[in-house]
């Protein structure tokens, strides 16, 4: 089970684009990868369609999960993610770098 879902915000620590920060847009948990908005641009010669136009496009790859670490919201560092359960009896993720839960 990953612990980097839709819509977090990462950052890459490992490859070609290491450093960078952005917004997961995909995640394919079974094959353990994410798609990053910004991050491992490919590109790919698309063939003209009747409702598209052909040429050469630019667009994400997918990505291993093990090349990206989720941003931590105080302090905009990467940091390892925990499961903590709340009074109200609620699982959310936390930073382990400031303790601050990501999710609500």
């Amino acid at each position: 089970m990953s612990k980097i879902k839709k819509a977090d915000k990462v950052v890459i620590i490992a490859g070609k684009d290491k450093g960078k920060q952005g917004e997961v847009i995909a995640v394919l948990p079974k094959e353990n990868r994410v798609k990053v908005r910004g991050v491992n641009l490919v590109k790919k010669h698309q063939r003209p369609t009747p409702t598209q136009q052909g040429g050469i496009v630019e667009l994400e790859a997918f990505i291993d999960v093990s090349n990206v670490a989720h941003v931590d919201p105080k302090t905009n560092k990467p940091t390892r993610v925990g499961y903590r359960i709340l009074e109200d009896g609620r699982k959310v993720r936390f930073a382990k770098v400031s303790g601050e839960v990501i999710d609500l």
